[in-house]
């Protein structure tokens, strides 16, 4: 009624964790949408990163006609998009037109369906994302132009907490930050990293699937705060080899009104924690080879696992220990788990549901983790590695049955047609790499 909010922005995030959606006018939102919801292509849910469905999914298809499902607003996320005009945006979840049960296949259904095998079990899960991405002078326009090659970091040198080279980025950290915050979703601080013009914002920790949504909307905010000042950032998890990998460390701790379950007298090594944080712990471990596609989608994020660069090769966990891909800390109500694998690419709600799925489980079966490592982790070679290509995750997720006994077969047979879609296309394609070692001297 006052006129400060004119448009309404319907969206919920596809299969990469991209925002799809609608723009509405604000008084047809309140009168109509906010309470019956509005309807989208089902293809949202198939297609590539170019926006061609692809065919061979069960879900959506040309036999089936690519009919419509149905987004139902939740209002809970309803917010002021303080970087857009007089815009607010609110994230949907996903439900048959016709029967109005969700859509399994959605990622934001898949969390939730995590969320709720926790809450049978008494337990709330809080987390919180890390994610980093580099800063170019380029508008995306301009570095589209330039084939992506030649792009002018926005920084001189290493940058890693360095105070006068992050000033050269306020332009648009400040703006993010003041924008994230004026709309709702509160931002602890931002920091210089580990390669020229890349940075990290990081938001305060929250209820797991308010912090998914919090990451969606902070990628698409930075982003379009970019495009307005003329520049660009991107969120591959390794944009140059020289260059540091980008990541999205993700923190996690169970909870049980409002007290942590992770805090305990029993000893794991120096840590003093629950048995359900030794068990949640030693099931992710377990399971991580097998769920990496969750949290390393991409052909592009398996060249950030190197030795020496601040990314992890081993799925090992240590102590405040930056070298293992486990990093457990914090102490007594702070206690928590930081999984230093995910990537910047990944979609914060697969690989939030893959990191609960494989903690649940080894709750119930009481895995034990493996010991702590001291030292440098990136030297422990008699310990499991990484997945190495997209291809070998691809397969560790086909032949899991734990993947399937905790998403259920429709969620695991959607993404892995996704995932090797993904590969297929990158196996068609001829590279720069491919024309520079071969053109002249084969």
């Amino acid at each position: 009624n006052a006129g400060a909010i004119h448009t309404v922005i319907t969206a919920f995030p596809d299969l990469y964790g991209r925002l799809m959606g609608k723009r509405f006018d604000a008084r047809f939102f309140l009168e109509t949408v906010a309470e019956h919801g509005t309807h989208g292509c089902d293809y949202l849910l198939t297609v590539d990163m170019e926006m061609e469905p692809v065919p061979g999914y069960a879900f959506a298809n040309w036999d089936r006609g690519y009919g419509d499902f149905h987004l139902v607003p939740d209002l809970a996320t309803l917010r002021h998009a303080q970087w857009l005009d007089q815009t607010a945006v609110v994230l949907c979840d996903l439900q048959d037109e016709s029967t109005h049960t969700a859509v399994e296949v959605a990622p934001r259904s898949v969390l939730r369906k995590q969320i709720c095998e926790a809450a049978k079990r008494g337990l709330d899960v809080k987390a919180g994302s890390e994610l980093e991405y580099y800063i170019f002078r380029e508008s995306y326009r301009q570095a589209s132009r330039k084939q992506f090659q030649q792009l002018r970091a926005n920084g001189q040198y290493l940058e890693d907490y360095h105070l006068l080279q992050g000033t050269r980025n306020e332009s648009l950290n400040a703006a993010a930050r003041r924008a994230l915050t004026e709309s709702g979703i509160p931002v602890e601080c931002t920091k210089g990293e580990w390669g020229l013009g890349q940075h990290e914002l990081n938001l305060r920790y929250t209820d797991v699937l308010e912090m998914a949504d919090r990451h969606t909307i902070y990628k698409q905010c930075l982003k379009e705060i970019a495009e307005s000042l003329g520049m660009s950032v991107t969120f591959m998890a390794k944009f140059a080899a020289e260059q540091a990998g980008s990541s999205c460390h993700i923190h996690l701790s169970l909870w049980q009104q409002e007290t942590s379950a992770f805090a305990g007298d029993q000893m794991l090594g120096d840590v003093s924690c629950s048995n359900l944080f030794r068990w949640f712990l030693g099931g992710w471990i377990a399971h991580a080879h097998e769920l990496m596609v969750f949290f390393a989608p991409t052909i592009n994020s398996y060249k950030r696992f190197q030795s020496g660069s601040w990314a992890p090769t081993r799925l090992a966990w240590s102590y405040d220990n930056r070298t293992a891909g486990f990093r457990v800390v914090g102490r007594d109500q702070s206690l928590r788990v930081e999984c230093r694998i995910p990537g910047a690419d990944c979609n914060p709600y697969l690989a939030y549901a893959a990191a609960i799925a494989a903690g649940l489980d080894g709750i119930e079966k009481q895995t034990e983790p493996p010991p702590c490592l001291t030292g440098n982790v990136y030297n422990a070679t008699d310990v499991p590695r990484v997945p190495q290509t997209l291809n070998e995750a691809i397969e560790a997720f086909q032949n899991s049955t734990m993947a399937r006994e905790s998403l259920g077969d429709e969620v695991v047979d959607h993404y892995l047609h996704f995932f090797k879609t993904e590969q297929a296309s990158y196996d068609q394609a001829v590279t720069d790499w491919e024309r520079i070692r071969y053109f002249e001297r084969i």
